[in-house]
C-alpha cells in the first residue's frame, strides 16, 4: 500500500430524472485519480443548490438539516479513509465507499453477528439455550428500536457506553401491567450471552476488541431452596389421594435420590438402567445440557420408584420409564403438592436436584467430589453452588472431632 496518496471528497448533483426542476445528490470519493460515487438519496430544487460551496442555499430548517446532513456523511467518509490507514489495508475508492456502506468484513453489523451466531451455535448448543438467545436477541432488537430509534448498529458502534445503555433499558423494562421482568441476576444473564456473541465477532475479526472487557457482570449470590430430611421424609409419607398429584411427587421423590434433571428423568429409558461395578443396578445416562456421562448407583428409595411404575399397565408400550408431565404442568403440581406437605418453598423440580446435593449426599458425608461426579458438572465450582453442609452435618463432624481430642488426651494421660 502506497504510504502516500491523494484523497479528495466532494458532493454534486445530476439533474433528476423523475422530477423537473431538481436535483439528486450525490458525493464522489476520489484516491489517487480513481473515483467512486454514492447516491445520497436526497433531492433539492435546483435554485437552492450552491454549485460554488457543494451545499444547500439559504438558511431555513429544511437546508440547515440537508447541510448538517451532507457534513456527516463527509467526517464519516474521513473516519472510514482513517480506519483503512490505521489497519493498514488497501485505501481505495471503492474501499472506503464499502466501509461507508457497510459492506466490507470490517463493518459488520449487529443483525448480522445474531444471525450468524443463531446459525452455526443452533448445531452446537442445546434447545433450551438457544431458546434463551433467542430472548436475548428480541430484548436487543428492542432496545435499538425503542432506545437508538435504528434497526440495526455496526458493531464498530458497540461501546461501553451501548452496553450500560442496555443493562439499563432491562433493568427498567416492564410488562403491559407496568410490572418489572427482570431481577439483577436476569440482567446479568443477557449481557453474558450478548458479551459471548461478541467474543464470537472478535475471533471471526469483526470486532477488534469486546466492549465487555471493561465492564464487570455482577450477580447477586443467594442461597438455592432444597428439601431438608424432615420435609423429604414428609414428602415422602403424605397421602395425595390424587393421582396426577401421587405421578409427580414420585418423579420428584426419584429425583431426589437420583440428581437427575427434569429433562433427564423424562428421557430415562430402560437402556439408561445397567449393572455396575459393583454388580447393582445403576443409572448410565448423558446429562442433556452438557451431553457428559453420568453414572448414578440406583439408591433402594429410586429403585421402588421404578419397580412401581414397571407394573403399571399405562407404561407398557412407552419408552420413558416415569410417568412425568410437561415442565410447566409439573412445577405446577409441585405447589400443590408443597401445600398438601405443608412446605413453606417454592417447590420446583429443580429443587430436587439441590436436595439431592445437600440433603442425601453431602449431609450423610459424600464427599463434595463424588457428588459433583453424580451430578455430572464439569467444575466442581459449580458443585459448589448447588450444595452446602447443612448445619445438622457440621455439628455431628465437630462432635467427631471432640472424640478425636477426647481420645487422643487419653492416650496422652495414659503414657504419663
Amino acid at each position: 500500500m502506497k504510504s502516500k496518496h491523494t484523497f479528495t471528497v466532494i458532493f454534486f448533483t445530476r439533474k433528476s430524472r423523475s422530477v423537473p426542476n431538481q436535483l439528486s445528490i450525490y458525493v464522489r470519493i476520489t484516491v489517487d485519480g480513481q473515483r467512486a460515487e454514492i447516491s445520497l438519496k436526497r433531492n433539492i430544487p435546483s435554485k437552492e443548490w450552491d454549485s460554488s460551496r457543494n451545499r444547500g442555499r439559504g438558511g431555513s430548517q429544511r437546508i440547515r438539516a440537508l447541510n448538517a446532513y451532507l457534513d456527516s456523511v463527509y467526517s464519516n467518509l474521513l473516519d472510514c479513509h482513517k480506519e483503512l490507514l490505521e489497519e493498514n489495508r488497501m485505501v481505495s475508492s471503492n474501499a472506503i465507499k464499502s466501509r461507508y456502506l457497510c459492506e466490507d468484513d470490517n463493518s459488520k453489523t449487529l443483525r448480522e453477528l445474531i444471525k450468524y451466531h443463531n446459525e452455526n451455535m443452533s448445531i452446537v448448543l442445546k434447545k433450551g439455550t438457544m431458546k434463551n438467545y433467542y430472548t436475548t436477541e428480541k430484548y436487543l432488537y428492542r432496545f435499538l428500536s425503542k432506545k437508538r430509534k435504528v434497526s440495526d448498529v455496526r458493531l464498530k458502534q458497540l461501546n461501553y457506553a451501548f452496553l450500560t445503555d442496555f443493562e439499563h433499558f432491562l433493568r427498567n423494562y416492564r410488562d403491559s401491567k407496568k410490572n418489572l421482568l427482570l431481577g439483577n441476576n436476569g440482567v446479568m444473564k443477557h449481557l453474558e450471552r450478548f458479551k459471548k456473541m461478541l467474543n464470537l465477532a472478535v475471533k471471526l475479526e469483526w470486532m477488534d476488541k469486546n466492549p465487555f472487557n471493561q465492564f464487570q457482570l455482577k450477580y447477586n449470590k443467594y442461597d438455592r431452596q432444597f428439601l431438608d430430611e424432615e420435609e423429604l421424609e414428609q414428602l415422602e409419607s403424605t397421602e395425595m389421594g390424587n393421582e396426577r398429584l401421587e405421578r409427580i411427587r414420585d418423579c420428584f421423590v426419584f429425583s431426589c435420590y437420583t440428581g437427575l434433571s427434569y429433562v433427564d428423568v423424562k428421557e430415562l429409558n430402560s437402556d439408561n438402567i445397567v449393572k455396575g461395578i459393583d454388580g447393582n443396578h445403576w443409572i448410565s445416562t448423558k446429562r442433556e445440557k452438557t451431553d457428559k456421562p453420568v453414572k448414578v448407583p440406583l439408591l433402594p428409595k429410586a429403585r421402588e420408584i421404578l419397580e412401581k411404575y414397571m407394573q403399571c399397565p399405562e407404561m407398557e408400550n412407552k419408552e420413558s420409564l416415569l410417568p412425568i408431565s410437561s415442565n410447566q404442568k409439573t412445577n405446577a403440581y409441585l405447589k400443590e403438592i408443597a401445600d398438601s406437605c405443608d412446605i413453606d418453598k417454592n417447590l420446583t423440580f429443580h429443587v430436587a436436584r439441590h436436595t439431592f446435593a445437600t440433603t442425601v449426599m453431602l449431609s450423610n458425608g459424600v464427599p463434595i467430589e463424588t457428588v459433583s461426579k453424580l451430578l455430572g458438572h464439569t467444575k466442581l465450582s459449580t458443585t459448589q453452588i448447588y450444595a452446602r453442609v447443612v448445619e445438622s452435618k457440621i455439628s455431628e463432624d465437630i462432635g467427631n472431632l471432640l472424640i478425636r481430642f477426647k481420645e487422643k488426651a487419653i492416650k496422652k494421660s495414659a503414657v504419663t
